[in-house]
């Protein structure tokens, strides 16, 4: 096969992958809404969800054939290029998309998280349909500031870092909505389903212990390639000085819950704010932003 065919395949995968995406979205909405309907028929306080078993199940089969999907829609892309898929926001955005559904899916294989299969779809099809019609490049060689090991290491590690640290914040999300809701007075049916609050903000915060060592590791690696490509380890570019914000916050947040024994509402919101500030440099910094690391190809 020809580089040409290679890439014609990727961006079959790629749309294979959003198709099946959406067909996972409409099961995952299916199984809420009927599990919704079985609590209202037997008047019950908890939901019956083995009448949703079946289609919850098959909704993460197809969501983890949509995984698959993106992965190899992702490595076709290397392989028509000839080097690692991270040169632009295109490339960036369906590997982001890819770290976030994987990370969704290995942390389930220990936590119960099929109650977040609805919120996580709709987030990954945002980001390939913004992927798809806005950032879309033709495959191309890496511009010669990209062409180094330093692309993998750190950018690889950064998207890591992101996948984890969005599945995080849609945890936090869901603790403040849960939260305002018990506050007001009684859980809606649906969210009678969803776990404890105590439980959501350990989780969230276990997500953001797991990973934080990864994104330290990647802006260091940024530093070292910095002083490779440029002379320098650090000139507050702008990127460089939102990774470093993104850093202090989610330390802040880590610091606040070990020592000050920050819990709940303000821990949640904290996770918000950092959370924030990466997709504010995934997305405004790379897009408007000026500097040295404007290689988004827009």
């Amino acid at each position: 096969m020809t580089k040409s065919d290679w890439a014609y395949l990727s961006n079959d995968l790629i749309y294979v992958a959003a198709f099946l995406f959406t067909i996972s979205f409409i099961l995952y909405t299916y199984e809420t809404a009927f599990a919704v309907r079985a609590i209202k028929e037997e008047n019950s306080k908890t939901l019956d969800r083995t009448k949703t078993l079946k289609s919850s199940k098959i909704a993460t089969g197809v969501f983890l054939a949509s995984t698959i999907a993106l992965a190899l829609g992702v490595i076709t892309r290397g392989i028509s290029a000839e080097r690692v898929p991270l040169g632009n926001m295109y490339e960036y955005s369906i590997t982001g998309a890819f770290t976030f559904a994987l990370a969704y899916l290995v942390v389930g294989l220990k936590h119960d998280l099929r109650w977040l299969g609805l919120p996580i779809s709709i987030l990954i099809l945002i980001i390939l349909g913004t992927a798809i019609t806005l950032l879309y490049r033709p495959s191309a060689p890496l511009v010669p500031a990209l062409q180094s090991i330093w692309l993998v290491i750190h950018v690889s590690a950064a998207i890591l870092s992101g996948g984890v640290f969005l599945l995080s914040n849609t945890v936090a999300g869901t603790y403040l909505w849960l939260d305002r809701m018990e506050r007001k007075g009684e859980r809606t049916p649906f969210a009678k389903r969803l776990p404890s609050l105590d439980a959501l903000d350990l989780l969230s915060y276990r997500l953001v212990a797991f990973v934080f060592p990864l994104w330290t590791f990647a802006v260091i690696a940024g530093a070292i390639w910095a002083e490779a490509a440029w002379g320098r380890y650090w000139g507050w570019d702008p990127k460089e000085t939102w990774a470093f914000i993104t850093w202090i916050l989610y330390a802040a947040y880590l610091h606040a819950r070990v020592t000050a024994g920050w819990k709940g509402r303000k821990a949640a919101w904290l996770c918000l704010l950092a959370g924030s500030t990466y997709l504010f440099n995934y997305v405004y910094v790379n897009v408007w932003g000026t500097g040295r690391h404007t290689y988004s190809g827009l």
